[in-house]
């Protein structure tokens, strides 16, 4: 059985989508149709099946998809002790980050490494909480950061940092102007807010309902940097984040933020772990230089960049 074979299987999986995963290898789609097709050849029946949206595993697909991530996992390990008893740490780490911990820390982690550990490559997937759940759990990833409402517990999870929450506007906006502003000030705001299915929207939405309003969303995007040059660009627009996704904008003088209170909705930051399975050597040097980072820091971003202050207007 061919490693890479393995891998591109569990990696269409993930993705339900040979078209996805075709353009993320920079190849064409029957290149990778091929490849599953043969694969499926040796199982004997069909590990996939066509949908209207891509495909999905059949119950063959499924049932084999458990055994060879265990499998993988098996074989990477024997490979990784084998490496190491020739005296180097070597080794693949995949980690799943949330956007506003893509950099600096995943650039000072890089260059730690390169330093410390050149023997370790690094396979970052930057994606929103409910997706790098889903990779968490699908062993798509070696370990996450992302964000948590409950502060961690137990082994599988971390604390590295609190992100507090932000109203932000235009640079010259006179509502955030003050350090502080109150949540219900919201009311009756022109906001952009995240789309649903969305943990954090849900939170939103009830801090406000708990004040008796609602939020009035002028429009809902995915993708915090198009929320943010909304605002940016756009007088008397608002949205609401955390201060490590604005650090550099607050820097840079394009955005201006004031942090809400009355409630202070404030996130955990968390380095979280497979429920099962062992870290690799490799993985535990790679989370403890995270932890040491971010302890040194006192937050996700470097001490210049720390807490978000006023934007000057």
């Amino acid at each position: 059985m061919n490693v890479a074979t393995v891998k591109l299987f569990l990696e269409v999986l993930e993705a339900g989508s040979l078209s996805k995963v075709a353009a993320r290898r920079q190849t064409v789609q029957s290149h990778i149709s091929r490849q599953i097709s043969d694969f499926e050849a040796t199982f004997g029946g069909p590990l996939f099946r066509r949908t209207g949206r891509g495909v999905a595993p059949t119950e063959l697909g499924e049932r084999a998809a458990v055994r060879l991530r265990s499998w993988l996992l098996e074989t990477d390990r024997l490979a990784q002790e084998l490496r190491e008893e020739s005296g180097k740490l070597l080794g693949e780490v995949r980690l799943g980050v949330i956007p506003s911990a893509a950099h600096p820390l995943m650039t000072r982690l890089f260059q730690r490494l390169q330093v410390e550990h050149p023997g370790i490559r690094l396979n970052i997937a930057e994606a929103q909480g409910t997706e790098l759940n889903a990779m968490l759990d699908s062993g798509a990833v070696d370990m996450a950061i992302l964000f948590r409402f409950n502060r961690p517990s137990g082994h599988e999870e971390k604390l590295l940092s609190v992100a507090h929450t932000y109203l932000i506007a235009a640079p010259g906006d006179e509502l955030t102007k003050e350090p502080t502003v109150s949540f219900s000030r919201l009311s009756g705001l022109r906001l952009v807010l995240p789309r649903r299915p969305s943990h954090w929207r849900n939170a939103l939405d009830e801090a406000a309902r708990s004040l008796g309003f609602t939020l009035i969303p002028v429009a809902e995007v995915d993708s915090l940097t198009m929320q943010k040059e909304l605002v940016a660009n756009t007088t008397g627009l608002y949205s609401m984040m955390g201060q490590y996704s604005i650090a550099e904008e607050l820097q840079r003088g394009r955005l201006q933020a004031s942090k809400l209170v009355k409630p202070d909705l404030f996130r955990h930051v968390t380095l979280a772990f497979p429920k099962q399975g062992k870290l690799s050597p490799a993985c535990r040097v790679v989370a403890e230089i995270i932890q040491q980072l971010v302890k040194v820091w006192g937050s996700l971003t470097e001490p210049a960049a720390d807490e978000p202050g006023r934007a000057s207007s």
